[in-house]
C-alpha cells in the first residue's frame, strides 16, 4: 500500500486546503501540547490539557484556557491558529466571538476552548469531563 500524497483527498473525500496538512496527520497529544505552548505565549491563564481519547469519539483532547478580556481571548485564539498555520496545520473551524466570552477552535482531534473566567466557571467543562486524564495543567 502506498502512502497518500498531499494532493490526495482527505478520508472524508474533501481536498486539502492550500496544501496544508490536516491536523489529523499529527499525533493528537503532540498537537495539543503545541497548542498549550502557543496559548502560553499569549499569556493564557489556567491552561488544562485533557485526554479524552478513551471517553468519546468527539475529540482526542481538549485544551481549555482563560483570557482576562475579550481582546485577550481573541489574541489567544489567533495566536494558536497563526502559530499552527505556520507549521502547516489549519483548523477545521472556529466558533464564537470574543464578545461571547468563549471562542472554540476545532482542529479535529483537538478542540480548543478559550473562555473568560466567569464563562469557564459557568460551563464547567473540566467538571463535565472529570473522568478525563489531565495531561498538562499550567497555572
Amino acid at each position: 500500500m502506498t502512502e497518500p500524497t498531499a494532493a490526495a483527498p482527505r478520508p472524508d473525500g474533501l481536498p486539502h486546503r492550500d496544501g496544508a496538512a490536516p491536523a489529523s496527520d499529527r499525533e493528537p497529544l503532540d498537537l495539543a501540547r503545541r497548542i498549550v505552548e502557543l496559548a502560553e505565549d499569549k499569556k493564557a491563564a489556567d491552561i488544562v490539557l485533557l485526554d479524552l481519547a478513551e471517553l468519546t469519539t468527539l475529540a482526542d483532547a481538549f485544551v481549555i484556557c482563560s483570557g482576562g478580556s475579550e481582546r485577550q481571548i481573541d489574541a489567544i485564539a489567533d495566536g494558536i491558529v497563526e502559530g499552527l498555520r505556520e507549521e502547516g496545520v489549519r483548523p477545521i473551524g472556529r466558533e464564537g466571538t470574543p464578545a461571547s466570552h468563549w471562542v472554540l477552535v476545532d482542529f479535529g482531534s483537538v478542540i480548543v476552548h478559550v473562555f473568560t473566567p466567569p464563562e469557564r466557571d459557568y460551563y464547567g467543562l473540566e467538571k463535565y469531563w472529570s473522568a478525563a486524564r489531565v495531561v498538562v495543567r499550567v497555572q
